[in-house]
């Protein structure tokens, strides 16, 4: 058990009873903020094949990649149970007939939940209740994954998300009173924030009913509006974070993060083709051990 934090394996265990792998599922779905519907060139450090690099997969029938990921595990771990992740771009934009079918189609032998990635203003009263039928239908867990980023307006606006913080507590209002755990996701970095303004957005992620969180640090990936600016040198308001200063802020962060919410992870490794910056060449084992040095060494941050 951790003595620092809720691990996010740990949190799994728990809701379902059982060790737990995600597998991601990619239905080339779109988003409103490229489509037009919002925008056109998405938020300015998006480049989505930095997660879901598995081209080969994009829009194969649902149940066949999620059987891809069975064989691959089950070699290893044969009482696996398993959680259909669909993570890539806005995961429940579209019409919510054609999404629910998506979504029932994962739910084969073993599978025993559903996690949905999406963005706040993509989650419709009519798309809630109909995965909570689902979710009654199926004797399964259904959970929400929301890109929040910042609790800020004003850098909300800056990165072009093209909605704001009220919607974000809107959506985790209603989905959790749907039953549903909620995860979000925050980036540590943005243009002009500093450590003060990480904090007061943990501040009101701990007063939302949020059960996880995912951390990373902003990551200036090729083929983004935000390489255009580094390229520009208009960055000169971000953080730049070391592996030790990031990790002295995670720690800062974990000290103050309501204790029950589970932390799924503090980093994201971008393939190295795709990275431009910051180059720390570290696996996600390597930070953790350097995260828990220093929250072990019980000395200020």
């Amino acid at each position: 058990m951790n003595p620092y934090y809720r691990e996010y394996s740990q949190y799994l265990k728990e809701l379902f009873g059982c060790k737990v792998q995600k597998l991601s599922v990619d239905m080339a779905f779109s988003c409103p903020n490229r489509d037009g519907r919002l925008g056109t060139g998405g938020c300015i450090y998006c480049n989505n094949d930095a997660f879901s690099p598995d081209l080969e997969k994009r829009g194969t029938p649902v149940a066949e990649q999620i059987e891809r990921g069975k064989v691959f595990f089950g070699r290893k771990y044969p009482e696996m149970k398993y959680l259909a992740y669909f993570q890539s771009y806005t995961s429940t934009y579209g019409e919510s007939g054609r999404l629910l079918d998506y979504y029932c189609s994962a739910l084969t032998e073993d599978v025993v939940g559903i996690l949905i990635g999406t963005r706040p203003d993509c989650i419709p009263d009519e798309l809630i209740a109909g995965l909570a039928a689902l979710e009654r239908s199926h004797n399964t867990k259904i959970m929400i994954e929301f890109g929040v980023e910042s609790m800020h307006d004003r850098t909300l606006e800056r990165i072009n998300r093209h909605h704001d913080s009220s919607c974000a507590i809107d959506a985790i209002e209603r989905c959790s009173a749907a039953g549903f755990p909620i995860g979000v996701h925050l980036i540590a970095g943005l243009p002009g924030e500093d450590e003060n303004d990480i904090f007061k957005t943990v501040d009101r992620i701990n007063a939302l009913p949020v059960s996880s969180v995912k951390f990373h640090q902003l990551q200036v990936l090729r083929g983004t509006k935000l390489a255009q600016m580094h390229a520009a040198d208009e960055l000169t308001d971000c953080m730049s974070f070391t592996p030790d200063s990031y990790a002295r802020l995670c720690a800062r962060i974990v000290k103050r993060l309501r204790s029950d919410i589970a932390i799924d992870r503090f980093v994201a490794q971008a393939p190295a083709d795709m990275l431009i910056s910051p180059k720390w060449g570290l696996k996600n084992y390597e930070f953790t051990a350097l995260l828990h040095k220093c929250l072990e060494s019980g000395e200020p941050y």
